[in-house]
């Protein structure tokens, strides 16, 4: 019998996971069942997909759909308290990324899953990317040597300002809960962690609307610290139209620059190697069929729900950096940084949506030049 799979929120993202499941990419999945609030979206689902039920509110989803899984596809501050909803209702449970806003509301959403003894993953799709595959088994085998230092220069998150304006929660403290390390950049802050481990402290500048009309930040730099002695500088903008995605890791014995798709290692002990790799993996699609196969088999998940909390406290941390103007150690002091983030929700005013948000179902090319 196949997979029930329901999701809630069916706008860009959740959309594109609707079509992917109607369409059968998603081996031993069907779509059962889709939620949202807006009319426009409900329509839209049941015109495309005739065989799901169609609901208005998440209470009601949780309490009469019966679907096994549940794809979280809504704004950043409601995937915890889905997700808890979700494991109540014995359902398994795959949240879009950032796995929360605030490392304290990620904390009860692990411990809810793990009470639950349900299937939770994460959306973190660039981890089925073979490049960030081997760069990560090559900084953890050590063949490049002991990890020295990190570098990460990502600013091909180019966004207009209409991108900005189409959706009242975006870019808004109250809606979103941040800018560009919220929102584009956990990908790569997954991936820095996971390839190169939880840095001990982060010291961060965070520019507010430098290039664009909002209240949150479109550029900011980090700076890591490790345990053990190693260090780390990130960089990301949306506000580049001819941005970059470069990736430097220097160890004791060599050196790893991915650019332009192209990995290339230095290695003392052996020749400078540069392998291209146009391929990317399973991305979306490879996560949703690694999540369903999880729940049928138990098989190992790519992105366990419960690692989204590494991201969340590195964001968190480089907030509070930049709000305090000191470093930041990991894990965070939660209750400071819940208070002044909900200083800024206080004087936090959601815009007027100009521009409708897309949800024609399909997934859009944003990975084009990483």
């Amino acid at each position: 019998m196949s997979l029930r799979f329901g999701i809630i929120g069916v706008g860009n993202i959740g959309s594109a996971h609707a079509k992917a499941l109607h369409e059968g990419k998603v081996e031993g999945a069907v779509l059962h069942a889709v939620c949202d609030i807006d009319p426009a979206k409900r329509a839209w689902a049941e015109e495309n997909f005739p065989e799901a039920k169609v609901y208005a509110d998440s209470e009601t989803f949780f309490a009469e759909s019966g679907a096994d899984a549940v794809i979280l596809s809504v704004p950043h501050y409601f995937h915890p308290p889905y997700a808890i909803k979700g494991f109540e209702a014995g359902m398994n449970v795959l949240t879009e990324k950032p796995a929360g806003v605030q490392a304290s509301a990620v904390k009860s959403m692990n411990e809810a899953a793990k009470a639950s003894g349900k299937v939770f993953g994460i959306m973190f799709n660039q981890r089925t990317d073979p490049m960030y595959t081997e760069i990560r088994r090559l900084v953890q085998t050590e063949a490049i040597g002991k990890p020295l230092r990190l570098m990460w220069e990502v600013t091909t998150w180019f966004r207009t300002q209409e991108y900005y304006d189409s959706g009242s929660w975006r870019a808004t403290w109250s809606g979103e809960g941040g800018g560009v390390l919220m929102n584009q950049a956990p990908h790569q802050l997954d991936l820095m962690q996971w390839i190169f481990g939880l840095p001990q402290s982060v010291r961060a500048e965070c520019h507010v609307g430098k290039y664009h009309t909002i209240e949150v930040e479109d550029e900011a730099t980090l700076y890591c610290t490790y345990q053990n002695g190693a260090t780390a500088i990130f960089h990301t903008s949306t506000g580049e139209e001819h941005g970059v995605n470069r990736l430097e890791i220097v160890g004791t014995e060599g050196r790893i620059v991915a650019e332009d798709r192209i990995l290339t290692v230095y290695n003392k002990k052996e020749k400078v190697s540069r392998v291209p790799y146009p391929d990317r993996g399973g991305q979306h699609v490879g996560i949703l069929n690694n999540f369903a196969e999880a729940i049928r088999s138990g098989s190992p998940l790519l992105a366990p729900g419960y690692e989204g909390i590494n991201e969340t406290e590195i964001c968190d941390a480089a907030y509070l950096s930049a709000w305090t103007d000191t470093a930041a150690t990991i894990p965070t002091d939660t209750a400071l940084f819940n208070k002044l983030l909900s200083e800024r929700q206080s004087e936090s005013s959601c815009k007027t949506s100009e521009t409708p948000e897309s949800f024609d179902g399909e997934y859009k090319a944003r990975w084009s030049n990483m």
